[in-house]
């Protein structure tokens, strides 16, 4: 497979690392560390947190909504 260098130091690390071979393809690679059932719980749980966070910004801003209604001076405009 060929690659193709744009500049010098592409150049010169393309030469640096032509022959190197990886082998890292073991059995325990592939396999999970986390289990499929606690991987479900930690997401249920935050998205339940973000359900409830949403729950409670959606409150407030009601209730923020509702004392600035009550604190404004509303004027009648009479027609002259």
């Amino acid at each position: 497979m060929a690659v193709g260098a744009r500049d010098f130091i592409d150049k010169l690390l393309v030469e640096k690392y032509a022959q190197e071979k990886v082998d890292n393809h073991d059995e325990g690679a592939l396999v999970s560390r986390i289990s499929a059932d606690d991987m479900m719980s930690a997401m249920n749980t935050s998205a339940n947190n973000f359900k409830t966070m949403l729950e409670l910004n959606k409150r407030l801003t009601m209730v923020c909504y509702g004392v600035v209604s009550r604190s404004a001076k509303y004027e009648s405009i009479t027609a002259a």
